[in-house]
């Protein structure tokens, strides 16, 4: 009975916001959802360097100035995010990324080897994605799930956020599993050249075909439960029954 009367009020705050407030509600979803997986920032952080990087390797056939122009490009967009005040995560993982790829290609002495960790980072990426679908805790909503305020409420009280979750998370995960499936032929039999352009044709679309999906997904779901809201409104109820109480 209390998880029915919390949806019901929750529902009758959703049809008393004006329709003003739900499309800036709306929008402010949409922007949070592009950002928590990188926004266009994200997608330069981990598209561009490896475009740097083939583009040095194709002309000159040098790995070591390859990997050098490729590291020098995510140290400055590093540095253009730190001047614009935004955050480093996407920036730090892309510069760890770029340099990881770099160490093991001049170490090896093989230009494919400058694409093997992201290429490995992606795979784990998309086990996990499938893996957690299966067990019925989809990744997609352990990350948005803070970032919506309603943490992991989708999990016991909003059941349609969780089948939208799920569908988000096995999207995820065959995407990457897809994205995969062609790009490691290509390291065990092609050569440097065809797998870093291939590996950055496949940078963007797949990356936007799964937020498209997760947004449509998430869009036809029920709203988020806002279980900050509810917590601040309990805390903000306690308060005023004690300030009566020692009025």
């Amino acid at each position: 009975m209390a998880f029915t009367n919390k949806r019901t009020d929750q529902q009758a705050d959703q049809d008393r916001r004006s329709p003003d407030e739900a499309a800036a509600s709306k929008a402010a979803a949409d922007a949070a959802l592009l950002e928590a997986f990188g926004g266009v920032w994200g997608m330069v952080d981990t598209t561009v360097p490896g475009l740097v990087f083939v583009a040095v390797f194709t002309i000159r056939h040098d790995i070591t100035a390859s990997a050098v122009a490729a590291l020098g490009l995510t140290l400055l967009l590093a540095i253009a995010r730190l001047v614009r005040k935004q955050t480093l995560k996407h920036a730090l993982s892309g510069v760890f990324g770029v340099a990881f790829g770099a160490f093991f290609a001049m170490l090896s002495g093989d230009a494919k080897n400058f694409y093997l960790p992201g290429m490995l980072y992606t795979l784990g990426l998309a086990v996990a994605y499938v893996v957690s679908a299966l067990v019925r805790f989809p990744l997609i909503g352990v990350l948005l799930g803070p970032i919506l305020r309603e943490n992991l409420s989708w999990r016991t009280r909003n059941p349609g956020r969780f089948r939208a979750y799920t569908k988000a998370t096995w999207a995820w995960g065959l995407i990457l599993l897809a994205k995969s499936a062609i790009l490691f032929p290509l390291y065990w039999w092609g050569n440097a050249t065809q797998l870093g352009w291939v590996k950055v044709a496949l940078g963007i679309p797949p990356f936007l075909l799964a937020v498209y999906l997760t947004w449509i997904f998430l869009a036809k779901a029920p709203p988020p439960i806002d279980v900050i809201a509810e917590l601040e409104a309990e805390e903000a109820a306690e308060r005023a029954k004690r300030e009566s109480s020692a009025a």
